[in-house]
């Protein structure tokens, strides 16, 4: 074996985690015993919408796996015993203390739980390695979780009182209670190994802000920016028209709360302003999708409407700008605020004119339709400002560009939200740029890097700027691969009352997918399996009656309607998609009640699986691209080795 003076470097710092020959010895026999372990499960979720509660639900059963392994491992239980443990498991904080005060006998209860518990803690932790198990543990207990899963030898008999021993011991120091609540915790976390979101984590929902809390603390993510998620990224880079549009969509859907009380961002400015400029306006158009008895009280409502109006038409001022100022951005049919003819109350839209069904443009001129009044700019400046300056938010974001990418490449499939920019021909469309066309896997990576400029970037370079503004183009545009629409119609939903004007062409690519070669030519330009690889995106609620599966299980749309507003359209509550190692399992669930239901009435979100891959030779780690890692890390090791035996390195004793 050769050893270059270019890997001496390289071996010293290896040398620094392995500092004898046993001790690389020892990890080069750990990480091929772990590559020929049985792939983890992935868990692929799309369009959460903010509905933390549902998304918080699922994330606890896995899509319904661990009831599944319930009902697999405890056929003797009853019904009721064995929804009684998943939801245990689920909510073991809260369950716990209900079911301890249904007993007469804690201790048999506390015996018979741990069992239970110890038995499904088995059955999910076979795909790892003992000490990928351990490290996941609370520490005070990660030996004696050891001990329970491995300890006291191979005769049955003798391992069967090893664990008696244990238990009675966790009974009777008092520790059951924590130890219960952590083994349940340890469940759910072992029952998915990594975690896909496929976008649109905000918006519409009341806990975008929680959803990211629970991303923060889940661990082995990755995300796939959606265009809801783009949005918030270009406000929290202080993009006027992406701030306008947060607010707006917050407004609309009575989720304030993510704003002012998640992020800390007031709006009493805009408040304040709205009441004063459009306090005679009845606003009819912007009222919020609340209702008094869950919400607020009609004097609240009313305001929400007036904010709503007072926000939309700044937005429309400020998008405008933004297309005069990127005439590359190909959008001059979102600048319609400037079409309005105030002497017959009409505004021009796709070539004809249609009557405007609200008279009231107090802050328009009419010379010069795109500008913002003075008041109108002294609001934007202190919301941009709050934008800016929240802790909360930032954080976020900042997690956001860490774990995530316009799309992912994932043991030869490929992830992304919403499309592939095509032509009707079936062509990779192009797209104008500052910096020439660009096209396809081109375009994604180009606007990716352009992106992170705009909020990372130096203030000095002239790329800042364009990557904060190209975050509105993504939210919106005709060519974002995270739109897919024609434009946006948010202006003639709102003042126009024909609504052949409010439809939004699709992408073709939406047509397209169910052609195999096109869905081979997409995974091709990326670089991933051809054969075998699946494309997975969401952004589109497969509506009732419609099949998520395209081109014969090669193309799979998973956004099924997590967001309460879809849910009319999609008939069910959303898709989760998991891969486990013998394939894809599609999953569509029902709406979530709450979780105050689930854990006092054990209501489970029912699932049902809708496709289910089954392939003949099981995926092992060494299969995937976690194991080429592995690979890669085994041949440096050996190199070290290699290093050590000839006195190269010196081991450190």
């Amino acid at each position: 074996m050769e050893i270059k003076d270019t890997d001496i470097k390289y071996l010293r710092l290896l040398a620094k985690d392995f500092p004898t020959a046993k001790a690389a010895q020892a990890e080069i026999i750990n990480l091929n015993s772990i590559l020929n372990l049985p792939k983890g499960t992935e868990h692929f979720f799309s369009d959460i919408h903010g509905e933390s509660e549902a998304f918080e639900h699922i994330l606890r059963n896995a899509s319904g796996t661990i009831k599944l392994r319930i009902d697999e491992l405890f056929p003797e239980l009853t019904a009721p015993e064995r929804r009684s443990l998943a939801t245990l498991v689920y909510y073991p904080e809260e369950k716990l203390e209900i079911l301890k005060s249904k007993t007469e006998d804690l201790e048999g209860f506390y015996r018979s739980t741990l069992y239970k518990l110890l038995k499904l803690l088995e059955r999910v932790s076979f795909k790892y390695s003992r000490s990928y198990v351990r490290k996941r543990f609370t520490k005070e207990y990660a030996y004696i979780l050891d001990e329970f899963l491995y300890g006291a030898g191979d005769m049955a008999l003798e391992r069967a009182d090893h664990k008696k021993h244990i238990i009675d011991a966790i009974i009777e120091v008092g520790a059951a209670d924590q130890f219960i609540t952590d083994m349940c915790h340890l469940i759910s976390k072992l029952s998915v190994f990594k975690l896909h979101i496929l976008g649109d984590i905000f918006d519409r929902g009341p806990g975008g802000d929680v959803c990211m809390d629970m991303l923060k603390d889940y661990g082995n993510v990755d995300i796939q920016w959606g265009n809801h998620d783009i949005l918030w990224m270009g406000a929290a880079a202080g993009n006027l028209a992406c701030i306008a549009n947060v607010i707006r969509i917050c407004t609309r859907y009575d989720n304030l709360h993510t704003l002012e009380v998640g992020y800390g961002i007031s709006l009493r400015p805009l408040l304040t302003f709205a009441a004063k400029v459009y306090g005679s306006d009845p606003c009819m158009d912007f009222k919020a999708n609340s209702s008094i008895a869950d919400a607020m009280t009609e004097t609240d409502l009313e305001n929400l409407r007036r904010v709503g109006k007072a926000i939309s038409v700044i937005q429309f001022k400020l998008e405008a700008q933004l297309v005069q100022a990127h005439p590359y951005y190909e959008m001059d049919d979102s600048t319609l605020i400037g079409n309005i003819d105030f002497n017959d109350w009409t505004v021009e839209c796709y070539g004809k004119r249609y009557p405007l069904n609200n008279r009231f443009f107090p802050t328009v001129d009419p010379k010069n339709p795109f500008k913002l009044t003075k008041e109108e700019s002294a609001v934007m400046k202190r919301l941009q400002q709050a934008f800016l300056e929240s802790k909360p938010l930032q954080e976020d974001i900042r997690f956001l560009f860490d774990k995530g990418s316009l799309y992912k490449k994932v043991n030869g499939n490929l992830l992304y939200h919403g499309c592939i920019p095509l032509s009707e021909d079936g062509e990779f469309d192009l797209i104008n740029t500052k910096d020439g066309p660009k096209k396809g896997k081109e375009w994604f990576d180009y606007v990716d890097a352009l992106v992170r400029k705009g909020y990372f970037g130096d203030p000095d370079d002239p790329d800042k700027q364009r990557g904060i503004d190209i975050c509105w183009y993504l939210w919106c545009g005709y060519k974002s691969p995270l739109f897919g629409k024609k434009k946006m119609t948010t202006f003639e939903r709102l003042f126009i009352d024909d609504e052949s004007t409010w439809v939004e062409d699709k992408n073709p690519y939406y047509k397209l997918m169910d052609d195999i070669k096109i869905i081979e030519k997409v995974l091709a330009e990326f670089g991933c399996n051809v054969e075998e690889g699946v494309i997975v995106n969401g952004h589109m609620p497969v509506k009732k009656g419609r099949n998520p599966m395209h081109a014969g299980g090669r193309a799979i749309v998973i956004d099924g309607g997590f967001a309460k507003a879809y849910q009319k359209t999609t008939g069910i509550a959303g898709y989760t998609l998991v891969q486990n190692s013998w394939g894809f399992v599609l999953t569509a669930h029902e709406p979530f009640e709450s979780k105050e239901k689930a854990i006092a009435q054990e209501l489970d979100i029912h699932s049902t699986q809708v496709a289910k891959e089954d392939i003949r030779k099981r995926i092992l780690n060494k299969d995937t691209d976690d194991g080429q890692l592995l690979k890669d890390q085994i041949e440096g090791l050996k190199v070290l080795l290699e290093a050590y035996r000839r006195g190269i390195i010196s081991e450190t004793r």
